[in-house]
């Protein structure tokens, strides 16, 4: 029998930095993708930022857990970047019974680098180093630059304020063309792989593309092809009552210096970029099929965070709002695995991923994960599944800016933190999904004052139970009412 018949192979393409309502217009491959797939509607990261979203997903814990909390870009924090040993990863977990590629990004951290280890049976194709090298053999300059970059304030150590560089909105047409950026590289190292596995086992191939990460400096025809773009109600529009404590971390500081007019011009650019990945989705498929392993394969989409776009003022991911948490998560099974498509409600977590992997391909899966195999959610069994989502945000290139949020039902609790202060945010997610009306201050509803402390606690005990630095003070709520009056 066909070994690839025994056991799946399993197909994983992530996207960076994409929102879950840019799949529609602009996406027909991914469309037809989630037509053959179950799909995944309230699916979140473990947390808004690249490389502790990576590390959560890829080890089924969370980033207190797994000691992967921030990107790792300077040396006073950075052992807080990493995954600590101990905590196995997809790849070394299948990668001796899978032939297992990595193509694209590289941003699970682990000392040492999963990709400089010699041990490991995994072909790695990672972006880094190699693309540049690649653009300097051809003369071609790198996507972005300068102009694509901006000044913003970064907390290090929870003490020391010092300035960095990060991206900006700037839109640009990418004069060197797709064979040159960074999506046409990844794609290639890709369908090479699809190509190239070893038939005698089932293939891993875990292909992360930057797409739609900025830089917004994109090629043709690409960069053209979104005209206009309906942009949400809350692009360009900071809600009378949302966290004043975002404007002391990249996503407010950047993010305000652009009106929704602006917005509306940075739109249609990002829209090309995710239709550019869209594209790359559809050659992968189209090559899967090529090579008759479609039918075979446990495919995945998802993208590790979101990206705000505008939404509430802000811009990039590195906050707790729904732009920036959701994303989208859709599973295509093998076809002899009988799971009809279908669109499930219920909150997800990427933690979830792993052991779901293991459920469908029959491997145990480590001990000891957070994560929970979505199989019995998809069989109709609800009460499987956590009645909790978690999320936590402990700065970008060093801790700093801090936020933890638990989702319950349809209510959010958001806890902002920086330096000294505390701020507060509740919504009613499915009477307010674009998080407009923060409820903390609703005082006369004596529910909505149960519910906060109802949360909170909920929250203290995840943060205490996964090992947080952090923790949150008894007297959180009432200190807060105390600090901060509603702006009306």
């Amino acid at each position: 029998m066909d070994n690839r018949m025994e056991k799946p192979n399993i197909i994983i393409i992530m996207a960076d930095q994409l929102r879950s309502d840019a799949i529609g217009r602009y996406t027909p491959n991914i469309n037809k993708l989630m037509e053959e797939s179950v799909a995944f509607e309230r699916a979140y990261c473990a947390s808004p930022l690249c490389v502790p979203a990576r590390g959560a997903f890829f080890t089924g814990k969370y980033p207190n857990e797994n000691g992967s909390l921030i990107n790792p870009w300077d040396a006073v924090d950075e052992q807080h970047g990493y995954v600590r040993p101990g905590h196995p990863n997809l790849y070394q977990w299948l990668e001796q019974n899978w032939d297992s590629w990595h193509t694209g990004k590289q941003h699970l951290f682990t000392a040492p680098k999963l990709e400089k280890d010699p041990t490991s049976q995994t072909n790695w194709l990672p972006l880094e180093e190699r693309f540049e090298a690649f653009l300097e053999s051809n003369g071609r300059r790198k996507p972005g630059g300068a102009a694509f970059k901006g000044m913003v304030p970064e907390m290090a150590r929870g003490t020391t304020t010092r300035a960095r560089s990060y991206s900006l909105p700037t839109i640009g047409c990418y004069e060197e063309g797709f064979e040159f950026f960074y999506d046409g590289f990844i794609l290639n190292d890709s369908l090479e792989a699809i190509r190239k596995h070893d038939r005698s086992k089932p293939l891993l191939l875990n292909s992360m593309f930057l797409a739609p990460h900025p830089p917004l400096d994109i090629p043709e025809p690409w960069f053209s092809k979104v005209k206009e773009a309906d942009i949400p109600e809350n692009v360009g529009r900071w809600s009378p009552n949302q966290s004043p404590l975002q404007l002391y971390n990249l996503t407010g500081a950047i993010g305000v210096r652009y009106s929704r007019e602006e917005w509306k011009q940075i739109w249609p650019k990002y829209l090309g970029l995710v239709s550019l990945l869209d594209d790359c989705v559809g050659r992968i498929i189209e090559e899967l099929k090529a090579q008759d392993l479609y039918d075979h394969s446990l495919i995945i989409f998802t993208s590790d965070h979101g990206e705000m776009l505008g939404s509430h003022g802000l811009w990039q991911k590195m906050c707790m709002y729904e732009e920036s948490v959701r994303t989208p998560l859709l599973m295509k099974f093998p076809a002899n695995k009988g799971y009809a498509p279908s669109s499930i409600k219920t909150s997800v977590s990427s933690i979830d991923v792993f052991p779901t992997i293991c459920d469908v391909i029959g491997v145990e899966p480590p001990a000891g994960l957070s994560g929970k195999s979505l199989i019995p959610l998809i069989e109709g069994n609800e009460s499987k599944i956590r009645e909790d989502i978690f999320i936590q945000y402990d700065g970008n290139g060093a801790r700093g800016n801090f936020q933890r949020c638990v989702i319950h039902d349809s209510y959010k609790l958001i806890v902002d933190i920086f330096k000294d202060e505390t701020f507060i945010e509740l919504y009613d997610l499915e009477s307010d999904p674009e998080e407009h009306n923060n409820l903390v201050f609703a005082q006369d509803d004596g529910r909505i004052g149960q519910m906060i402390k109802d949360l909170l606690n909920r929250l203290r005990n995840h943060m205490a139970s996964t090992g947080d630095l952090l923790s949150l003070r008894e007297d959180l709520h009432e200190s807060f009412l105390t600090s901060y009056k509603p702006f009306h």
